[in-house]
């Protein structure tokens, strides 16, 4: 895979519970976000410049600047979605609309942004259980499937099961199931604006998933997807609030 520049790649992590939580620092020493953005190194090489911010990072590690510079943003939000700054999340909604990919992953389902774009509570049924989920390709065609086995075995995660309250998407690439007999829509992609956007869902801060070679490879081929080469517009998301109603045009000075 080759690009005419290297992807700009950010990811994006709460790095709450690598702060508070024992289980998560050991099975992450290096934060989530942190093994995230290993793996893509790995896998994109030269293709690729990751980087990581985090929520007590300057701006929310969401600065303009920042996401101007960002081709494909992954975000990892669990328990504190509402500590993110409302101009952070119009900024992160303005960018996606203009062309920027973005990547939820796990419990950023509920993240402000995600709920934003999707229009919708984006709410499902969970279960915090040692349960086997198994990764079913229903899209063995599609860019982000190639290379995935089928299924992708992940031998402990929290269980995720329908209905997930979201759009109808636009292609549907996984579908899971899990030990307790649930099903879930695990990998979904859906447009916005001119922006592309791929929720996947495993990825709990308790098992070891993102450590997963198969995981890796599914984030690799999404960023790759998500990624799109050209420049980014700029939507006019506040002209409710700013009064900017008027449509640019010319005039010649005559009345039709």
């Amino acid at each position: 895979m080759t690009t005419k520049r290297p992807m700009r790649v950010l990811v994006w992590g709460e790095n709450h519970h690598e702060k508070h939580d024992e289980l998560t620092r050991q099975i992450y020493p290096d934060t989530m976000h942190g093994t995230i953005a290993a793996g893509l190194r790995d896998l994109l090489g030269a293709d690729a410049v990751v980087e990581t911010a985090a929520l007590d990072d300057p701006e929310q590690g969401l600065g303009e600047e920042q996401l101007a510079e960002t081709d494909v943003l992954l975000w990892w939000g669990h328990l504190r979605h509402d500590a993110v700054d409302d101009d952070a999340v119009e900024r992160v909604q303005r960018h996606v609309l203009g062309g920027m990919g973005f990547i939820p992953l796990h419990s950023a389902h509920f993240s402000k942004v995600f709920i934003r774009l999707m229009g919708t509570t984006c709410s499902l049924r969970w279960r915090q259980g040692v349960d086997r989920e198994l990764v079913w390709t229903v899209s063995p065609t599609h860019p982000i499937a190639q290379g995935v086995p089928h299924p992708l075995i992940i031998p402990a995660q929290e269980m995720y099961g329908e209905y997930f309250d979201v759009p109808a998407p636009d292609e549907l690439v996984f579908v899971s199931s899990f030990s307790g007999g649930e099903v879930f829509r695990s990998g979904l992609t859906f447009s916005r604006g001119h922006g592309r956007i791929f929720y996947f869902s495993p990825g709990d801060q308790d098992y070891p998933v993102y450590h997963q070679p198969e995981i890796k490879r599914v984030l690799a081929n999404a960023v790759a997807w998500a990624f799109q080469d050209r420049p980014r517009t700029q939507p006019r998301i506040t002209m409710h609030r700013e009064g900017e109603f008027d449509t640019p045009r010319e005039w010649d000075g005559t009345l039709q």
